[in-house]
């Protein structure tokens, strides 16, 4: 019998638009999505305003936080999403994904899209995430 539980843990923003930070899927493995995550705090403050590798290290950290309310962490992310608003160089996004990654094994899959905008003007890029925990 598996389960769903919808997450909005603390350490991320709360916003009013009505979504789910993080959703976890229970059964012969926990499956965990993680929603679009952007370069906010958890005080609802917008992070490196035109500086993607500011917004890159928000974001991941936004991750891990929505990543172990469900129980998880980066090495059971197995799908990664990433948006970049065109115009950005992907690169110092890059840098610092390899450097929080650092050698853990099984890199994920991963999409990019450069993408014409996201929900907020000062947003240079989002990322979401599915896990799965054996």
């Amino acid at each position: 019998m598996g389960s769903v539980e919808y997450l909005n843990p603390d350490g991320l923003n709360k916003n009013p638009a009505a979504f789910t930070n993080v959703v976890v899927v229970t059964g012969a493995a926990k499956t965990i999505y993680v929603g679009g995550q952007d370069a906010v705090d958890a005080a609802g403050n917008i992070v490196g305003k035109e500086d993607v590798k500011a917004q890159a290290e928000q974001v991941m950290h936004n991750l891990q936080v929505a990543l172990a309310a469900g129980g998880a962490s980066l090495e059971h992310v197995i799908k990664w999403n990433l948006y970049v608003v065109q115009g950005h160089s992907l690169q110092p996004g890059f840098e610092v994904f390899q450097r929080i990654w650092g050698n853990r094994p099984n890199p994920p899959l991963i999409t990019m899209a450069y993408v014409a905008g996201l929900a907020h003007p000062d947003f240079i890029m989002e990322m979401e995430a599915i896990a799965v925990v054996p």
